[in-house]
């Protein structure tokens, strides 16, 4: 029985290990798209003489925002850059005495609070830094919310050293004093900030149950040294690589007991990753996973941003990070909402618009995966109109230019900011 149990679990981490690959959302999601062009989806249609109104408006923003196409990679950094001021320079301060590695570890505990802290914000929520004065909302709010609960210390279990999240520090966070260093209060409502706290809190656990990837700490900082440094912190080679694939496999092997969906093969926690009745297990060999992925559609969309985000980090302690193009455009409410308001994607009913979804429901899975087909076609035409190659605009850049600030400015057009369809979010996936 055991043999048997035990067997029937490794066939369940099997599968699983083929929904953590953006190979497989990449394959599900063409899945998705080729069949909507085909006018089988229930929810959308595909109208391609529209391809070049999306690419347009992502041009207008990048041109817009970075003139001189010098376009940084898509990341919770530039959050920490709202309003114009310079807080890395402040946190590079505060780390100076720091070795390399070491300040790696910090700024990359900073990063993961920091983005899984970053789902929707909703519209009614603002953060005024006092340093500044300056009101931000949003994910730029959140960002530097989280920024400054992070360098006040509110994540580390040690007073002596704030500059850190640890497990214990983390897995003790009180709800009330997230909210505090958020400012919120029944005037002003942060959506899912229980949820938030919550799931701060099974990172803690995560990460004090796993010593041998996150030190005795449990710190996410250790995921630098398991990818570059398994010698000690000191031993990483001048030419230390690691690709953005192996960054988001680790996190999505190491991590994925936080997520708070229900979604599983056996007790494998899946994460972001959904049911679609259309989509079918095709990745690699034929029946690899043995059928058990099918209707399966998996984003780790979270996962991803932090993928992105943790790209500076890396490259700042000097180890350079290779094939930024394995990771897959970011399926949120943004991207997919360019899509819709550039004409590119439309709804079948337009009444779905005026109805309130969760993030299992099949419309909002199919959304968010012809959000990852359409975006690489997007991303292609964006650059034939820049006359840059895919090299020297990786889709990580096409994002920041880009494709996230022109869905925001065609949303405020469009409905005062908000997503063209309405998801209840739980602050995990939206």
């Amino acid at each position: 029985m055991n043999t048997h149990l035990g067997s029937q679990h490794d066939q369940f981490e099997a599968a699983a290990s083929v929904l953590r690959t953006t190979t497989a959302v990449r394959a599900r999601a063409q899945q998705l798209v080729s069949r909507a062009r085909h006018g089988e989806s229930a929810w959308f249609e595909v109208d391609d003489g529209f391809l070049g109104s999306a690419a347009d408006a992502v041009v207008a923003s990048t041109r817009r925002r970075y003139p001189k196409l010098d376009i940084p990679v898509h990341s919770r950094w530039r959050h920490f850059e709202a309003g114009g001021v310079d807080r890395k320079a402040e946190l590079d301060r505060l780390l100076q005495p720091m070795k390399p590695a070491p300040r790696a570890h910090s700024m990359i505990d900073l990063a993961v609070v920091s983005v899984l802290l970053d789902a929707g914000a909703g519209p009614e929520w603002k953060y005024v830094e006092p340093a500044t004065g300056m009101t931000f909302t949003r994910s730029e709010g959140l960002g530097v919310a989280s920024f400054h609960a992070f360098t006040a210390g509110l994540f580390s279990s040690d007073k002596n050293r704030p500059l850190q999240a640890d497990s214990k520090g983390l897995r003790g966070l009180v709800t009330d004093h997230l909210a505090s260093a958020f400012q919120v209060t029944e005037t002003n409502p942060l959506v899912g900030i229980r949820e938030r706290a919550v799931l701060l809190r099974r990172l803690g656990e995560t990460l004090a149950e796993q010593p041998e990837v996150f030190g005795e700490d449990g710190r996410p900082g250790g995921l630098f040294d398991m990818l570059v440094t398994p010698l000690g912190p000191e031993a990483a080679p001048h030419t230390a690589d690691v690709s953005a694939h192996d960054i988001l496999s680790q996190l999505l092997m190491t991590l994925s007991g936080i997520w708070p969906t229900g979604n599983s093969l056996g007790n494998v926690p899946l994460g972001d990753c959904w049911r679609h009745s259309a989509v079918r297990e095709n990745e690699g060999k034929a029946g690899a996973a043995g059928g058990l992925t099918d209707g399966w559609m998996p984003f780790h969309k979270l996962s991803q941003w932090l993928t992105y985000s943790l790209i500076e980090p890396f490259g700042w302690a000097g180890v350079k990070v290779r094939g930024l193009d394995a990771l897959t455009a970011l399926p949120e409410y943004r991207n997919g909402g360019l899509l819709i308001d550039s004409g590119l994607l439309r709804l079948r009913d337009e009444a779905a618009a005026r109805e309130i979804w969760r993030p299992g429901d099949e419309i909002i899975v199919e959304w968010r995966a012809l959000t990852v087909a359409l975006m690489d076609e997007v991303a292609h035409a964006v650059r034939q109109q820049l006359r840059m190659s895919e090299s020297a605009l990786p889709l990580a850049c096409v994002l920041e230019g880009g494709s996230w600030a022109a869905g925001r400015e065609l949303a405020l057009q469009h409905r005062g900011g908000l997503p063209p369809l309405q998801v209840l979010s739980d602050g995990t996936v939206f």
